[in-house]
């Protein structure tokens, strides 16, 4: 077994408008854009939908999007993908001569065909919030500097596809989880759009509809009034903030003219029939709706159907939890997605990635639970290239630690970047000019595409 690799450790002139003292950016809020139903403080939240200035995904490469399905607070290795005497739950064949998965799994065993497991995943941080923070962008939690996370590179360096925002996360993440998701430093046009949740009868995405009452044509007009206030403005302003509202402004109205975006969040275009082989569960939903998204245009979507009370129930009775309220959502939506993507021709062109922050310890406490341990657990991918049918490391005999070919989420990094096209080798340059590495391992060093995977 190799040991561990070191570890790294406005003031602004006024106007009057009516009577009322604005800025420009107050006059927006008051008067523009908020008269179609998308006030700017709405839209400055979505203002990752901003065009990124990347790059279109490369001719050899396969994957052209990403859905990771987030399982949030860490599911045990050994009563899922890597099971073990210590685990209550019996080892089934899959479809795979020789892989064997837990019982909790039978649908996802039909399909490990197109999956492939990692069972020596090894982190460095044992409590939630740094252990998120570590497996969505691949460093340490530092208070000088927020790095970006996974999604918000790929939303980087893949330029846009068809009007749909880049980086979407379905249901929103419980905080300050959810801040761990964000671009951080490399700035705020790579932020995710966060939507409802998809599972909620009434469930629909905030602002990308107009007020029946306002056409397109009132927009366009008001769109020509805005021109003349700019004018009036812009010599007051800093010409960079007005390039961004610009930017914002025309990626806004682009969405609002697209009725493809629309029915890309729109659930209710699917057959009764999909949405029950999905689940009819916020995981579920929140899954097929990634589904709906990527093949919309998106290039990265987060499926966090789970959220922090969830998979760490498991602290007790982890027996129960796992059977009656945790795997079975998973394992039902994992499956329908791998063959609704195989069906629909998507399954050789989107990466699917299931992971939580962490394993589980592979003894039980007292009360019965399993509690976090990030020395050695799994995952899985699929999708996008990626050689399915197989099994990438091993722990020992109780599933505690690594013992064949340690993987990094550094390495993880890199796979998924290398199946997207993406050099990652690529280093950014931070504010105070420090470079930081895009698939960051351990001790310093680049992480390395998964050998056999891709």
């Amino acid at each position: 077994m190799a040991g561990p690799r070191k570890a790294i450790v406005e003031s602004t002139p006024k106007s009057c408008l009516n009577g009322i003292h604005l800025t420009r950016r107050g006059f927006l809020r008051a008067g523009s854009l908020g008269l179609f139903g998308l006030s700017l403080s709405r839209y400055l939240q979505l203002k990752h939908l901003m065009a990124a200035s990347g790059s279109p995904a490369k001719p050899d490469a396969k994957a052209q999007a990403c859905i990771l399905l987030w399982l949030e607070g860490g599911p045990s290795q050994v009563d899922t993908f890597d099971p073990k005497p210590n685990s209550a739950f019996a080892p089934i064949s899959t479809n795979v001569p020789g892989i064997r998965i837990s019982e909790l799994l039978p649908r996802v065993a039909r399909h490990m065909d197109k999956l492939s497991i990692i069972r020596s995943m090894y982190t460095e941080e044992i409590d939630h919030q740094q252990a998120t923070y570590y497996a969505i962008t691949g460093h340490r939690p530092n208070s000088a500097l927020e790095s970006p996370s996974l999604g918000s590179i790929i939303a980087r360096e893949l330029s846009p596809r068809r009007n749909m925002p880049p980086y979407v996360i379905a249901p929103p993440i419980d905080r300050p989880y959810l801040n761990y998701f964000n671009a951080g430093f490399i700035g705020a046009r790579y932020q995710p759009m966060v939507v409802p949740d998809p599972a909620r009868e009434d469930f629909q995405v905030p602002d990308l509809v107009l007020p029946k009452e306002i056409g397109m044509d009132r927009v366009s007009h008001r769109r020509s009034f805005l021109e003349v206030v700019d004018r009036l403005y812009r010599h007051q302003e800093q010409q960079a903030e007005f390039a961004a509202l610009d930017d914002f402004r025309q990626q806004a109205l682009t969405i609002l003219a697209s009725p493809q975006v629309r029915r890309a969040f729109d659930l209710s275009q699917e057959s009764e029939k999909t949405r029950d082989e999905y689940g009819r569960h916020r995981f579920g939903q929140s899954v097929l709706l990634a589904r709906r998204l990527i093949e919309g245009g998106c290039r990265f979507a987060t499926a966090a159907g789970y959220d922090m009370t969830e998979w760490d129930l498991c602290h007790v009775e982890n027996d129960k939890y796992n059977r009656d309220l945790l795997a079975p959502p998973f394992d039902q939506a994992l499956s329908a997605l791998m063959r609704d993507l195989d069906q629909r021709g998507l399954l050789e062109s989107t990466l699917v990635v299931a992971m939580g922050e962490f394993g589980r310890t592979p003894h039980v406490n007292p009360r019965g639970g399993r509690d976090h341990w990030p020395h050695c657990w799994s995952m899985v991918l699929g999708g996008g290239g990626i050689q399915g049918g197989q099994v990438i490391g091993a722990s020992d005999e109780r599933g505690a630690r690594v013992a064949d070919r340690m993987v990094t989420i550094g390495d993880l990094f890199a796979t998924v970047y290398k199946a997207l096209g993406i050099d990652w080798t690529k280093e950014y340059m931070t504010p105070v000019q420090r470079p930081v590495k895009i698939a960051n391992s351990i001790g310093g060093e680049s992480g390395l595409p998964i050998e056999g995977l891709i």
